[in-house]
């Protein structure tokens, strides 16, 4: 079940005068929407969250590596390793 309150929230940036109870809008700026508006901003947010979610797992990948260190080996050792574990992720998790 998607969260109405987080779809709103995002379709329209958090604006004041809109307030959800109970996985329904209870109150919404020039009345509450339609049904069919909701499922098309809800398709919209859930797209949306798709499309992002390579991002959030690359950035929990990259947060793993000490890059600092493996950059610096890498200068001093004439090594790829660096390089080879973003290329890994990138491939793992693209676009």
């Amino acid at each position: 079940m998607i969260n109405i309150g987080a779809v709103i929230g995002w379709k329209f940036n958090h604006q004041s005068g809109m307030s959800t109870k109970d996985g329904k809008i209870v109150a919404f700026p020039g009345g509450i929407p339609s049904q069919s508006d909701q499922d098309l901003w809800t398709a919209e947010y859930d797209a949306y969250v798709l499309s992002n979610a390579y991002s959030e797992l690359r950035r929990a990948k990259y947060n793993q590596l000490n890059q600092d260190e493996m950059r610096f080996d890498d200068l001093v050792n004439s090594t790829t390793t660096w390089q080879d574990a973003i290329v890994a992720i990138k491939l793992e998790y693209p676009k």
